[in-house]
């Protein structure tokens, strides 16, 4: 009897290490721009609100905070030197990505390679809006 109960055991946990293993994880369409409104057009504030889930489950706190200086700057600084334009995105997305040094000073930003170009745009219209600013 003892022989079939640890039997037992090795075959359970044999069995739930596959199913952990084998598990799919499922994240949240980040490729969605927007609710539409009455008129059909996306709101701008579903890409906001994607763009600060994707700051702060990344690890852009370590150097940047919403309104304070820390090893970069804070991102209500950002938005306030920064024009909320497409360019602009455009260009905050690949320091995300590719990093990059020179601008705030002369301690580099780190690359995120592994985020993409779609995420890292919704990033920078996020660290854009702090100000107020709507994009135009």
């Amino acid at each position: 009897m003892k022989k079939i109960t640890q039997i037992s055991l090795i075959l359970l946990a044999a069995i739930t290490l596959m199913y952990c293993g084998s598990k799919t994880e499922t994240t949240a369409n980040t490729e969605d721009y927007g609710t539409p409104d009455e008129s059909g057009v996306a709101v701008e504030g579903n890409v906001i609100a994607q763009g600060e889930s994707l700051v702060n489950a990344s690890d852009c706190k370590t150097c940047h905070h919403k309104v304070n200086k820390l090893i970069g700057p804070s991102h209500t600084d950002v938005a306030t030197k920064y024009e909320f334009t497409q360019a602009n995105v455009t260009m905050l997305a690949s320091k995300i990505i590719n990093g990059g040094t020179g601008v705030w000073g002369e301690i580099p930003m780190t690359p995120h390679v592994d985020i993409s170009q779609t995420d890292a745009e919704k990033m920078a219209r996020y660290v854009l809006s702090l100000d107020g600013e709507t994009e135009h």
